[in-house]
This record gives C-alpha cells, sequence and structure tokens, in this order.
C-alpha cells in the first residue's frame, strides 16, 4: 500500500477526519491569539522603553496607539487573506496568517529601544503590529469558516464555539505566562528584559502551528474547480457586490460585542489598575482565572445555540451588557475578589455572542465569498470599534471623565442589541459547502 493511499483511508475515517480538522484550527488559533493579546498584556512594562513621554500614563497611552493601528490592517488582512482562501482553499489560508504572525513576533523579540536607537523603535513597533494585525485580520474569518464548514450537522454551534475556545486558550497563554513573568521575575527585570520573554515562546510556537496546518484536510474543494477553470473566481468585492444586507449585518453584529470582548477580556487589568489602583500582578491573575472559566464554558454556549438557536444567545448577550456594562465598571476597586467575580460575570455574558458568532456570520454567506464576506466587514468593525476600546478609555481616564467610557460602551452594545432583535434565525439554514450543501 502506498503511503498516498494511506493518508487518503485515514482522512477517510469521519472521526479522524474531524478530530484532525478542529485539532489543526485550534491549535493555529490559539498561537494567533496568543501572540497578537501577549501586546495588550505586557504593554506596561515596555511603554515606557519604546514611546518614552513626561508620564507612564502618557506613554501607556502611546502603546495603546500603537495597539489600535495594528487593527487598521485587520480589515485589509480581512479582505485580502479572505479572498486568498475563496480562491485557493481555506488550507493556504490559514499557513499564511499563522507564518506572518511568526514574523511580527520575532520582531518583538528583538525590537531594541528608544534609548538604543531613537525613533526607529517605535516605528518598528508599528511595522510589527501592522504585520500582525494583517494576520490576525485574516485568521478569524477563515478559521472561523474551517470550522462551520468542517462540522457535522446539527453541531455548527459546536464546532463555531472552537474558534474563540481556542482564541481563549491562546489568550489565558498571553495572560498566564505574563502574570507567571510578572510574579517571579522582579519589576527591574521585567522592565529590562523580561517582557521579550513571552514573545519570544509565541515565535518559537508558531512554528508547530505552521507545520500542523499545513497538512489540514481542505474544505473548500472549489478551489480545486476554480484552478481547473471550471468556476469563476471570486473578484474581490463580490461579497459586497452581492450580498451588501449580510455585510451589513456582520457590522451591526460586531460593533458593540467587539468593544465589549476587549474591554473586559483584554484592557481591563490595565483599566483597573488605573482606576482603582489594582495591584497589576494581581490584576493579571484574576483576569487569567476569569479567562479559563470563559474557555471552559465556550462549548456549552455552542451546544446551547445548537439546541434553542442563535438569536436567543445574542439577544441576552445584547441586553446584558447594555444595562450592566456602566454598573459593574463602576464596582471594581482594589479588591482582587471583587475584580475576579466581575470579570466572571462578564464572561458569561460574553459567551451568548463568543460561541455563536462564527456559526451566524457563516451562515450568511455562500461558500464562494464566506471568507472576505465575514472576514472584511468584521475585520473593519473590530478596528474601528474594538481596536480602540484601549485608546478611548485611557482617553477619558487622562481627561478625567472616567465613567464616560462605560457609557460609550453602553451605546454602542444598545446598536447591536437592536441588531440581534431584528435578525432571523440561522440555526437550521442549510449551509452550502464548496458548492454542495451540509
Amino acid at each position: 500500500m502506498t503511503r498516498a493511499k494511506l493518508r487518503d483511508m485515514v482522512l477517510a475515517s469521519p472521526l479522524r477526519s474531524r478530530v484532525r480538522q478542529l485539532t489543526a484550527t485550534s491549535i493555529g488559533n490559539v498561537v494567533e491569539w496568543y501572540d497578537w493579546l501577549t501586546y495588550a498584556f505586557l504593554s506596561t512594562y515596555f511603554a515606557d522603553q519604546v514611546i518614552p513621554a513626561s508620564n507612564h500614563a502618557a506613554s501607556l497611552l502611546g502603546t495603546f496607539a500603537v495597539f489600535a493601528v495594528g487593527f487598521v490592517m485587520r480589515p485589509v488582512g480581512g479582505l485580502v487573506i479572505g479572498l486568498i482562501s475563496d480562491r485557493y482553499g481555506r488550507r493556504t489560508a490559514m499557513t499564511l496568517t499563522i507564518l506572518l504572525m511568526g514574523i511580527g513576533q520575532l520582531m518583538m523579540v528583538v525590537l531594541p529601544t528608544y534609548e538604543q536607537v531613537g525613533l526607529l523603535s517605535p516605528i518598528l513597533l508599528v511595522v510589527s503590529r501592522l504585520v500582525q494585525g494583517f494576520s490576525v485580520g485574516g485568521e478569524f474569518a477563515v478559521s472561523s469558516v474551517f470550522l462551520v464548514e468542517s462540522a457535522t450537522p446539527g453541531r455548527r454551534g459546536l464546532y463555531s464555539s472552537m474558534s474563540y475556545f481556542s482564541s481563549n486558550l491562546g489568550q489565558l497563554l498571553a495572560s498566564g505566562i505574563a502574570a507567571l513573568f510578572s510574579n517571579l521575575l522582579s519589576r527591574a527585570d521585567m522592565l529590562s528584559w523580561g517582557w521579550r520573554m513571552p514573545f519570544l515562546i509565541g515565535a518559537v510556537t508558531c512554528l508547530s502551528g505552521l507545520w500542523i496546518r499545513s497538512g489540514t484536510h481542505e474544505t473548500y474543494a472549489l478551489a480545486e474547480a476554480i484552478k481547473q477553470g471550471r468556476a469563476e473566481r471570486p473578484r474581490m468585492w463580490d461579497f459586497l457586490r452581492h450580498h451588501p444586507r449580510e455585510s451589513l449585518l456582520v457590522v451591526g453584529m460586531t460593533i458593540g460585542a467587539t468593544v465589549s470582548f476587549y474591554t473586559w477580556s483584554v484592557y481591563l487589568p490595565s483599566y483597573a489598575e488605573t482606576t482603582a489602583g489594582t495591584d497589576p500582578a494581581q490584576s493579571l491573575l484574576a483576569t487569567t482565572i476569569a479567562l479559563a472559566f470563559f474557555t471552559v464554558i465556550q462549548p456549552v454556549g455552542g451546544l446551547l445555540s445548537d439546541r434553542i438557536g442563535r438569536k436567543p444567545m445574542l439577544v441576552v448577550f445584547g441586553i446584558g451588557f447594555t444595562l450592566l456594562t456602566v454598573p459593574l465598571l463602576s464596582l471594581l476597586d482594589r479588591s482582587f475578589w471583587s475584580l475576579l467575580w466581575i470579570s466572571c460575570v462578564a464572561m458569561l455574558l460574553l459567551t451568548g455572542y463568543t460561541a455563536v458568532c462564527s456559526a451566524v456570520m457563516s451562515e450568511l454567506f455562500p461558500a464562494k465569498v464566506r471568507t472576505a464576506g465575514l472576514g472584511m466587514p468584521y475585520s473593519a468593525t473590530v478596528a474601528l470599534f474594538g481596536g480602540t476600546a484601549p485608546y478611548v478609555a485611557t482617553a477619558f481616564i487622562d481627561a478625567g471623565h472616567t465613567a464616560l467610557f462605560g457609557w460609550y460602551a453602553t451605546l454602542l452594545m444598545l446598536i447591536s442589541t437592536l441588531v440581534y432583535i431584528g435578525m432571523r434565525e440561522t440555526k437550521d439554514v442549510v449551509l452550502e459547502v464548496a458548492g454542495a450543501e451540509a
């Protein structure tokens, strides 16, 4: 028996094939999001070295501005990598995203300080974030589509939840490793060299993710038909030209959700430190525990959506944050336990969105434009609202109007809630997969 036949037999096994697909997507997604969010968790340590200013708050504001700049490339990545996915296949696109992320991480490892090279230091920081932003912009779309297209009948919600389950694992690792280094090393060591080590870990793990993804089973058979000239190649803006309503729905779904996600799962340690005087190491520890809880309940949310539908989950999420964002933020104090329980409540509400959004958005578009149709509108909205959330919050604090950020997040959440209420249920939609239906 030849090696090729043996490989085909292995891939023909439904269980082995599903495990292979889930593992490849999840591991790559873990690496992608670990790399992306390590920056946010460690910015308080390298801010003064790369963007020196009159005070630490101003330096931190500068690093969050660069964080937002990285989001500028997310729509570009969503569009370009989405088009690559819809033309050449999901596996090709996923391999590209993780390769680019590894390059961006390596740049952070060797990033010189402002004292060493002057203005070149913040310039290189921006370049690194642009590379990572391009990669992450395509990652969410192609991995989400890949998971949903790999799903068994009646389990698209469960498979969809694996997207945030794996990205949460990456975020959990980023938070956990940042907390570990922060607690094991002195502050002087963290400021000197310790903050670089988590980025090094990310660069090395990108190699494993690259190897695993290169061996996945392609879900998009239409790519071969396009290559052979038996199917028309999708053009860059076909998703918007033929599906404008669906594209706007993605935007509406994401506006409030992305601000809530980045506020409660990424920026909260810095927000608590700045507004309530919480110890940074304690904030990171509380966030890590809450993220572990958040990760565990993702599959539960996905299974629940396969039973009761996507819309009820989204509506509960939207109403919950519309009513509770301001009260929860106002309850933050210096206590570790206060930060922990507030974070866990927020994570429970967030699951109503994160467990189902990949499925809902994928169910809106036909296979030929699915990745670009999901990727570009989603990434553009995340760039405009999610990427700027830490900057907006820090700017409000710096201006002496701390409470205004909660109302800003509430207003955006209200917009998304109205979209959820007006949406149709997509749970029972027949999903077109590469010219077929599933």
